[in-house]
């Protein structure tokens, strides 16, 4: 299958949806793909194929969802996301835009007759009637562009974010004629976060609407130098209007610099929009996010961890009542609930609240009335990952999305244990693909616990032929392998290759509790590696399996170089993409200070930062003011104990051969941590190959990098596991 092709595909498929509906493709637009596959096996091109579909919005009336998609060209190494609506009931798509720019953040107005969306970073309005939009009008020309917006709930005011200049000092800072000098100076810590240097924050702003187009407007933070939205991930989701106008509920970590590097104290405020006034809902403690109103003001909910410095805490739902510009009576409604809680929405009658949560090894969707125990509405049976509800009807359906390790996103109405799936974006494509198995299997590990491993089989599996296994290492460190989809290491592709799939959730894994999740901080050598060898075990001890690769991301990609150099023979290949060779060079060139402070550390720690305290470090713990137990000069057992047994002092023992991926953006695990275990390997000649993405972060983002990406994944394992 080749690029051609799609294009081709794309193209057809425009024009049809042209002649159907009336409108004519924009130069750039990108359309869908259909792909033929005539032996029914995925691969890398026909997963790039897929359409993306996201953000679904159910219009006031009830009746209609408005959603975007992206569909991505090959050829061109782009995707471009266009506007749809689909019936409630169900039935066809209706395709509003087909324009050549993407569309984003699409969001109905109040009486349902017209549509708001971003466009090349600025705020558009288009009526809607009869399935089509009509003339478009633009609403702001912010210089710096709009990243994402809010409208008050009379549409009179506009909450938008943007960006400001950090701390960070540029050349011209100093001398405007340098404007041809590049370089970037700081005296403190996070000067550059997940792939960006922070010469700019960003910042919330709001603004009157109606009087012409917005260019400027009132910062909520002035000129502090604090993030708001929080960096790098924090989105719209981190600020609420209050149902009346009078409040924005937004959270902020109000911290710089090296308080900021080490600290998770991220806080509920209330901004005052007629005042300008911020008064505080909380004050100490670990993330504070997604503050969501209760339809009458009264009430306010937000997510919660509760330790600073510990980026795996629980989440908690937390639950106050508001009284004008203070919230009181504030409790947890999950204090006895097992589980993190994700994407609170309140019921319409402000009763009960939704909220999705990730319970042994599957997402679902649960209720909760307030002060009471919360009420699983999915059941454990239903093997998908359900997205928090974004509408609910009249007879108590719910409105929602849903994916596995077999599709991608879609929308579905849920009733109880009844699923009626609404979208059918990639049903052409994955209707041809041959269909495979995937059981669930509770492995014993090596202290007697249970661990929920996924296993994959390849389509037309014989249990009489053999075939080589992928043992995946979960990244994070702390996260989990459920039924998600996922673009960048997709387990229903792997298992199209002829791959059984092992998906062990080990130790560290969020989704069976904290104490299961707590137990790889402090510990990274320990217990999980163990139940990563008890997984590879359990499946090479099946007649059909030939070998076992390890591959993994992050820390999954320190847990592949830690294992190189502890698994004698287990292993038959490796695959590192952005992992942690060396934990000391690590933690000198990391910017989200707090994670490894905690978790090399392994110790809790009641604030992360004490801004009071100064002087020298002491006992190693200390210093500045700024608690550091996981660092490599801490007197804390743990820490001794974990830059002690690093990968990097285990390259005597590799020799099993090692692919070595990264990225050249990547600030998260800088990208010389790869060279340097590939340059390892090569001095202790094992089969090894390194591939950097220059320009890719963390994550492999570009289509045509990601097709090289998986292309190279797959020729690696076959040379090692086939040929």
């Amino acid at each position: 299958m080749n690029t051609k092709f799609f294009a081709a595909a794309a193209l057809s498929l425009a024009l049809v949806a042209c002649s159907s509906n009336e409108m004519k493709p924009q130069k750039g637009y990108i359309g869908p793909s259909q792909p033929e596959i005539a032996d029914g096996h995925m691969t890398p091109e026909v997963l790039l194929s897929l359409g993306r579909l996201s953000d679904p919005q159910l219009s006031p009336d009830a009746k209609t969802i408005l959603y975007g998609v992206s569909y991505t060209d090959i050829a061109e190494n782009r995707s471009v996301r266009n506007l749809f609506t689909l019936p409630v009931e169900g039935g066809e798509p209706t395709q509003l835009t087909m324009d050549g720019k993407s569309i984003a953040s699409a969001r109905w107005s109040a009486d349902g007759k017209a549509i708001f969306f971003l466009q090349g970073g600025q705020l558009y309005k288009a009526a809607y009637k009869d399935g089509k939009l009509g003339k478009r009008t633009q609403l702001t020309d912010v210089e710096k562009g709009v990243d994402d917006y809010l409208l008050s709930p009379d549409e009179s005011q506009l909450l938008y974010v943007s960006t400001v200049r950090s701390q960070v000092e540029l050349p011209t800072d100093t001398d405007p004629l340098l404007d041809k000098a590049e370089a970037y100076a700081t005296e403190d810590l996070m000067y550059r976060h997940w792939d960006h240097w922070r010469t700019e924050i960003n910042h919330s702003f709001i603004a009157p609407l109606g009087n012409g187009v917005v260019k400027e407007g009132v910062d909520l933070l002035g000129d502090e130098f604090f993030e708001l939205p929080n960096g790098p991930f924090g989105d719209i989701a981190d600020l609420a209007w209050s149902p009346d106008g009078q409040y924005i509920a937004f959270s902020c970590k109000m911290l710089t610099g090296k308080q900021y590097a080490f600290s998770t104290n991220t806080c509920i405020y209330l901004y005052n929009t007629a005042s300008g006034e911020i008064s505080a809902v909380t004050t100490r403690g670990g993330y504070d996010t997604h503050p969501v109103w209760s339809p009458d003001g009264s009430r306010l909910l937000w997510l919660s961890m509760e330790r600073d410095g510990y980026e795996a805490d629980k989440v908690r739902l937390m639950l106050g009542d508001v009284n004008g510009a203070q919230v009181e009576n504030i409790r947890d409604l999950s204090a006895s609930f097992k589980y993190n809680v994700d994407g609170p929405v309140w019921a319409a009658d402000g009763q009960s609240i939704y909220f999705a949560a990730l319970a042994e090894g599957i997402q679902a969707i649960y209720n909760v009335i307030p002060d009471q125990e919360p009420e699983r509405l999915t059941a454990d049976n239903l093997w998908f990952d359900f997205g928090s509800p974004f509408g609910v009807l009249q007879d108590g359906t719910l409105l929602t999305t849903y994916a596995s390790m077999d599709f991608p996103t879609e929308i579905v109405a849920v009733a109880g244990n009844s699923i009626r799936q609404l979208s059918f974006e990639n049903e052409h494509i994955l209707g041809q693909l041959d269909k495979h198995e995937t059981e669930a299997r509770w492995l014993t590990t090596v202290d007697g616990q249970k661990m929920l491993t996924w296993v994959l089989l390849p389509p037309q599996f014989d249990a009489s032929k053999t075939y080589p296994a992928i043992e995946i290492c979960l990244g994070g460190p702390q996260g989990t392998l459920s039924q998600g989809w996922s673009y960048r290491w997709n387990y229903l592709l792997m298992c199209h290759q002829g791959y059984v799939v092992v998906l062990p959730n080990r130790r560290g894994t969020t989704a069976f509790g904290q104490p299961w999740c707590e137990e790889i901080s402090g510990d990274y050598i320990g217990l999980n590696m163990q139940d990563y060898l008890t997984a590879a075990r359990n499946i090479k001890a099946e007649p059909y399996v030939s070998g076992v690769a390890a591959c993994g991301a992050s820390y999954g990609g320190y847990s592949v170089y830690y294992l190189a150099g502890i698994h004698q023979d287990m292993y038959d290949c490796f695959i590192a993409h952005a992992g942690i060779f060396n934990e000391l060079h690590m933690y000198m060139t990391t910017e989200e200070m707090w994670f490894p402070n905690w978790d090399n550390g392994g110790i809790p720690m009641e604030y992360a930062y004490t801004p009071d305290q100064v002087g020298p470090a002491g006992d190693g713990v200390t210093f500045g003011g700024l608690q550091q137990a996981g660092s490599p000069w801490s007197s804390k057992a743990e820490a001794k104990r974990h830059y002690a047994n690093s990968p990097h002092k285990l390259v005597q023992n590799w020799h099993t051969p090692i692919l070595c991926i990264h990225g050249g953006s990547d600030f998260r695990v800088p990208y010389d941590e790869g060279m340097a275990a590939f340059n390892a390997a090569q001095m202790m000649g094992v089969p090894s190959k390194l591939i950097i993405f220059p320009n890719e972060n963390h994550w492999i983002l570009k289509p045509q990098n990601a097709l090289y990406w998986h292309r190279s994944y797959f020729d690696w394992l076959d040379r090692w596991m086939k040929d």
